[in-house]
């Protein structure tokens, strides 16, 4: 019995062995495709400045857009409809 033993223990050693080297090989494989490849990644400090220029433009346009009388009116009146409906 105790020679079933040993061999069960050997067993699960072999096996917790082989799951390790698994996951270390996983997490290599997966280490290496997740490093930069010497490419550009991401933005420099001028990059940004452009982005967040942009940005603001853009928001600004759409204040004024969504601040203009036209689109005011539509909003009120799509609202309005809304808490007036019929259940």
């Amino acid at each position: 019995m105790e020679v079933t033993m040993e061999n069960e223990k050997r067993a699960g050693a072999i096996q917790g062995a082989d799951v390790r080297f698994r996951y270390r090989r996983i997490r290599a494989w997966l280490g290496a495709r997740m490093r930069p490849s010497g490419q550009d990644t991401g933005m420099t400090t001028a990059e940004y400045a452009m982005g967040t220029i942009a940005a603001c433009a853009f928001a600004a346009v759409l204040y004024r857009i969504v601040t203009s009388d036209t689109v005011s009116s539509g909003l009120q009146s799509l609202i309005g409809k809304a808490l007036n409906a019929q259940f």
